[in-house]
């Protein structure tokens, strides 16, 4: 399948990390909703999402989107199944990350519950980080990509 067009900063990074790419992309296509579109579609947004994660912004910044609700509906859109397991509304990358390692029974975090951890800040959006409400999404761009999610 066909490479979503890159920011050139990410190419490098792609090249390094491939392996990971692959490992969030295939998290998201685990949970990829037929109903959506095009299997095919919902693979290129899989791969624009992974590859962003390589990004140093929040996922919402790296995927060129004006705000985290518009990255929201992308992925509830898309993965419905698997932003439901985001009871907590963690941080994107931090969430699939950490399923990720939870896949793999790898132990990252330094306190059995993330409500008494001390890097909870890290993980979670503050409230007023939220405070843009999700909307519905025009024809947005991702990683390049012209992705409707109606």
């Amino acid at each position: 399948m066909a490479q979503p067009a890159l920011r050139t900063d990410f190419a490098d990074r792609l090249a390094r990390r491939g392996d990971e790419v692959e490992d969030v992309r295939g998290l998201l296509l685990a949970h990829a909703d037929p109903a959506a579109g095009p299997a095919e579609m919902a693979w290129l947004v899989a791969q624009a999402v992974a590859v962003a994660c390589l990004g140093d912004d929040h996922l919402w910044q790296d995927l060129q989107l004006a705000h985290r609700g518009e990255l929201g509906a992308l992925l509830r859109h898309w993965f419905p199944s698997l932003v439901a397991l985001n009871t907590g509304d963690m941080k994107w990358k931090k969430f699939f990350y950490r399923q990720l390692c939870q896949q793999a029974e790898i132990l990252i975090c330094k306190s059995p519950s993330c409500a008494v951890c001390s890097d909870h800040a890290q993980c979670f959006e503050a409230p007023e980080d939220t405070a843009a409400a999700p909307m519905p999404l025009p024809a947005a761009t991702v990683g390049g990509l012209g992705v409707h999610p109606h």
